[in-house]
């Protein structure tokens, strides 16, 4: 795993200043790659790429980046692993071809070479995200993996120049980049937590889709001239699914996923430096540890973290599972100031606006890992593969409900909802507190008028799990939900197929896959997600909706896998989130936290954002009258990211 940067400069820019540039761009990914660093420069296409570099494979010289191929023609920086580098590298040798050295960028260049690039990316087995350039015909090539493991932003800066990176502040680091808030993407992320792709906070970067390859021809660096290709559709590979279902049995769809499984885990345990695991407990992860434990010859090692708050902790779970398989197991109990001290670096390593609280226990576990081994495998996709989430039962229940009402009917409701003042509301809520437990209405009522003036499911289901809101957005003039829910609406399909479509483009990529991301690449940990192989996810979007949940229970297909290896007994359990308690702390340790970035927010914030309406939402969060914490999170998060990268 790596870090990657760089850009086509306008003519006027001479060596030294591309240097310059080139330099501090790429220091700012010194975490991502600790092991190496390179930087190339072609002044005469006023090119320059950088490269940080975690050995994983080869760890000799020849595994140096930026790194060309055999014919000079081509040039990469590249972050990922290629899991099936081996057998490309054979039919390549078969064609005449040797290699220098064992790593598989070296293979992916040769392929490229061969095979052209479109095709070359439609053979790599893998998690990527690379750049590179055609000396030949001066064009620039940027690939993002079909699911969207491997970040890769890219931008324009002020000067004209067309910059790229793994991370958002190595483009903040080119010293043209102008920092201008996108209040669309901020919107967004207010809804969401995490800002969807292909936005970025900023109005001048985007993130590159998965499954797409970008285009660049020196000739202009303008934005109509970068041309980009989907090489992969998840949403093509759903309908697909749809037309043709998979029509075998239970049994057969079962021995299907267990092969892929294994076929995947055996290809994510190549590596030159020691590899473990991640493990919650949960279905996900020990099926992963599981077959992992059936390949090797020794003890597999893992790591699960546990809090004392017995509502968050799964570490004895953890621990049980990893007896029964008998894995090298290492856990750590975490103390709420441990958790904590990472929040002042959020900003620093989710450097846009995330606010997904699990960030933290995610970067606690990456860091206990990474002091036994360089990598590590993790069992996330598996609920939206294979319909794992509580709300793919409520959320269809719920829309039935509403749709007992003709839309005719619900649209002038939500209107009427809509304008009830919010004051009036709270009273009741007040007043109902008198003989009970105090509610705040006013939220109850407009989550209510937001979801019942929907007429299709997915802007329903899109905006059902977005954030509770006040009245009237944070952001003036702006509200919205990530729009690839409004692309997927319309769709006739089952409840179940819709929901794990519209998480495995927008929530899995945008805020699982981040999270993981930058929680192990800020520790020098690379992060495998075998469930997430391109082969599982085509035979998942293949099956029927039974075969996912039955008799009201998630991941049954995937939970006849893991029977295989782990009685039921130590499995059936209600699922738990990956959380922590950040309602309960910001009314108490983190309350001085909070009150400082409120207290101290820029002006220019407040010209922006309904200022008046996020002091209610802290004070009620204070009093008790709301449970606020995620909405809260959000607006802290955002403030601390503009401390440190916008003031």
């Amino acid at each position: 795993m790596c870090g990657l940067t760089g850009f086509f400069a306008p003519d006027s820019h001479g060596f030294g200043e591309i240097e310059h540039s080139i330099r501090i761009m790429t220091n700012t990914l010194c975490h991502r790659g600790p092991d190496d660093q390179g930087v190339w420069i072609d002044e005469a296409s006023k090119i320059a790429m950088g490269h940080t570099r975690l050995s994983i494979l080869d760890l000799s010289p020849f595994g140096h980046q930026p790194m060309f191929s055999h014919n000079n023609r081509y040039v990469i920086v590249f972050n990922g692993e290629i899991y099936n580098f081996l057998e490309i590298k054979k039919e390549l040798e078969g064609e005449g071809y040797k290699f220098k050295g064992g790593s598989d960028t070296e293979v992916m260049l040769a392929a490229i070479e061969s095979f052209g690039i479109e095709k070359a990316i439609k053979s790599f087995i893998g998690m990527f995200a690379f750049a590179v350039f055609d000396i030949k015909e001066r064009l620039l090539y940027l690939a993002r993996d079909r699911m969207g493991i491997k970040p890769l932003y890219y931008g324009w800066a002020g000067d004209g120049a067309f910059i790229f990176g793994s991370e958002l502040k190595s483009l903040m680091a080119y010293p043209g980049f102008e920092r201008n808030i996108n209040l669309d993407s901020l919107s967004l992320y207010f809804r969401h937590n995490y800002i969807p792709a292909p936005f970025t906070i900023f109005k001048d970067a985007f993130k590159l889709l998965p499954g797409t390859f970008l285009v660049l021809d020196k000739k202009g660096f303008s934005k109509k001239n970068a041309e980009i290709k989907t090489f992969w559709s998840t949403r093509q590979i759903w309908q697909e699914g749809q037309d043709k279902n998979f029509k075998g049995s239970g049994e057969e769809a079962v021995n299907i996923l267990d092969d892929l499984l294994t076929d995947s885990v055996r290809l994510r345990l190549i590596s030159d430096v020691p590899v473990g695991a991640f493990l919650s407990g949960g279905i996900d992860s020990s099926v992963v540890v599981a077959i992992m434990q059936r390949i090797n010859t020794s003890s597999v090692k893992t790591f699960s973290i546990g809090f004392y708050d017995t509502e968050y902790n799964e570490a004895h779970h953890a621990a049980t599972i990893a007896k029964k398989l008998g894995t090298d197991h290492t856990e750590l109990y975490v103390t709420p100031k441990e958790s904590m001290d990472i929040i002042p670096e959020i900003p620093r390593i989710w450097d846009e606006p995330f606010a997904d609280s699990s960030q933290i226990p995610t970067f606690l576990l990456s860091q206990l890992t990474r002091q036994h081994v360089t990598v590590s495998l993790s069992g996330d996709g598996g609920d939206e593969l294979f319909g794992g989430y509580s709300r793919y039962a409520i959320a269809p229940d719920l829309w039935k409900k509403i749709s007992l009402f003709p839309f005719f009917v619900r649209k002038p409701a939500s209107l009427i909802m809509k304008n009830f003042s919010g004051n009036y509301l709270n009273f009741l809520g007040f007043f109902a507190g008198k003989f009970g437990r105090r509610i705040c209405f006013s939220s109850m009522i407009k989550r209510l008028s937001e979801i019942s003036n929907l007429k299709d499911f997915t802007e329903f289901y899109g905006m059902l799990y977005s954030h509770f809101l006040p009245f009237g957005e944070l952001v003036r003039g702006k509200d919205n939900i990530a729009p690839l829910f409004k692309e997927i609406s319309g769709k006739k399909s089952g409840f179940i197929d819709i929901m794990c479509l519209c998480d495995l483009m927008t929530y899995l990529p945008d805020d699982i896959l981040t999270k993981v991301d930058r929680a192990s690449m800020a520790n020098a940990l690379e992060a495998r997600v075998p469930i997430l192989d391109h082969r599982i996810v085509q035979f998942a979007l293949s099956l029927p909706e039974t075969f996912k949940i039955r008799d009201n229970q998630s991941k049954w297909i995937l939970r006849q896998v893991l029977y295989r290896y782990i009685p039921r007994d130590l499995i059936e359990r209600p699922k738990m989130g990956f959380g922590i308690p950040i309602g309960k702390w910001l009314r108490s340790d983190l309350l001085n936290w909070a009150e400082s970035l409120i207290q101290g927010a820029d002006n220019d914030i407040k010209e922006y954002l309904h200022w008046d309406k996020i002091l209610k939402i802290w004070s009620e969060h204070k009093s008790g009258c709301a449970n606020h914490q995620y909405v809260l999170w959000n607006i802290l998060v955002y403030l601390a990211w503009y401390d440190k990268w916008k003031k």
